[in-house]
């Protein structure tokens, strides 16, 4: 199943106003944005619209505003980077309302090729409910819809899914076609074998992503806090290890799942200990290295150790396809990213298609100097999550298939 969505590529803009539903929830320290990456990513598709002649109107949300309009979650700052980036004027319609007289106004005077930012999308409480008539009111600016915004393309707003109800015309953007391209086909069409490895602190966060992952991929890599909760499934001790007890009979029946289904899944063999959690997270701490059933029972186990790591990146070495989500330990902590730079490093030296999905994965590989190496860094966390989990994103499933 190739998802097969309108694109920029075969639209026809010229004269045309085009809403644009970008992810310009960018990082601000003082009103300054501190990582611009987020816009940068979306210059391909701006670009393009403003070459094809088309009138561009973007929009976005910015952090979680909570009563309405905030000063501090404004777009001013974006539309000040993104006129240094394209050499061109962006015109900031500031509006509390959002669809309010400023940006009317900015609209009417449109020239083909000209770029308008409308004010943070959630100044508008109807925003994150989807509710009229704030979707008619954005649709009532243009012609075309196009999303772009993979990052918030798991939630039905009015932004990313309601204004559809009243614009015929609908695309994806470049980004969002190269994170359908990467993580939909490595899900529903990966040329094996076919490697995910997942991490992080809680297997509560992704049941159905082991589930789902199971039936489709050959191997199945754990490491990271959720592993514990494996371990201690196969009965082992794990000490003060972060354990999630209501889950350990979901992870024997996973661990049984991948049996009936001739699926590798690979746990840690050892296990990089120490007497708590480090304070401050990035402090010094002693740590030892210890076989994964030999964890003392007042040690808590911290990041995957040695042994582990060689396992683990052997099993990269033969991939065509590997997914990642999640770290191997506590990766902010330079004694204990080990495990977490071992991946990267085994990704990193492997022919496969390599696909790093959000979060705190994507953090670390950018962190740990690995991004360039890597095919594809999905820019939605959340999004690219329930994409491995196999559920449909609002966001996509709204948009014109060709």
């Amino acid at each position: 199943m190739k998802l097969n969505k309108v694109t920029v590529d075969d639209l026809n803009v010229k004269g045309k106003k085009v809403l644009v539903r970008c992810d310009f929830n960018v990082p601000l320290k003082d009103g300054v944005i501190t990582n611009d990456n987020r816009i940068t990513a979306a210059l391909p598709t701006i670009k393009k619209l403003i070459a094809d002649g088309g009138k561009v109107i973007l929009c976005s949300h910015l952090g979680k505003p909570k009563n309405g309009p905030e000063e501090k979650f404004s777009l001013a700052p974006v539309a000040v980077r993104l006129s240094e980036l394209l050499g061109k004027e962006v015109v900031f319609a500031n509006d509390d309302e959002v669809v309010g007289e400023n940006a009317k106004k900015a609209v009417a005077e449109m020239n083909d090729g000209d770029v308008v930012l409308l004010q943070n999308t959630r100044f508008r409480k109807e925003e994150t409910k989807n509710l009229e008539p704030f979707s008619s009111e954005l649709a009532s600016l243009a012609d075309v819809f196009v999303m772009d915004a993979f990052g918030s393309a798991h939630r039905a707003h009015c932004s990313t899914a309601g204004v559809t109800d009243h614009i015929k015309d609908t695309a994806v953007g470049y980004l969002m076609q190269k994170e359908i391209d990467y993580l939909g086909n490595a899900v529903e069409n990966p040329v094996r074998p076919f490697v995910a490895i997942l991490g992080g602190a809680k297997v509560a966060d992704k049941l159905n992503v082991i589930s789902n992952l199971l039936e489709k991929c050959d191997t199945l890599i754990i490491g990271g806090g959720m592993a514990y909760t494996f371990l201690k499934a196969q009965g082992k001790e794990v000490g003060l290890s972060l354990v999630d007890d209501s889950k350990i009979d979901y992870c024997k029946e996973m661990m049984e799942k991948a049996e009936k289904l001739g699926k590798k899944l690979l746990l840690p063999i050892d296990t990089t200990i120490a007497a708590g959690f480090p304070d401050p997270i990035d402090g010094p701490i002693d740590v030892q290295v210890v076989d994964a059933d030999s964890i003392p029972a007042d040690m808590e186990g911290l990041d995957i150790g040695t042994k582990t790591q060689e396992l683990f990146a052997e099993a990269v070495k033969s991939a065509k396809t590997v997914v990642w989500n999640g770290p191997m330990g506590v990766f902010e902590n330079p004694t204990l990213a080990k495990g977490t730079i071992a991946v990267a490093k085994a990704l990193a030296d492997t022919d496969a298609t390599t696909i790093i999905g959000g979060g705190d994965s994507a953090a670390a590989v950018i962190q740990l100097g690995f991004a360039d190496k890597m095919s594809h860094i999905s820019t939605g966390g959340g999004a690219s999550l329930e994409y491995l989990e196999g559920k449909t994103l609002p966001g996509i499933a709204v948009i014109a298939d060709k």
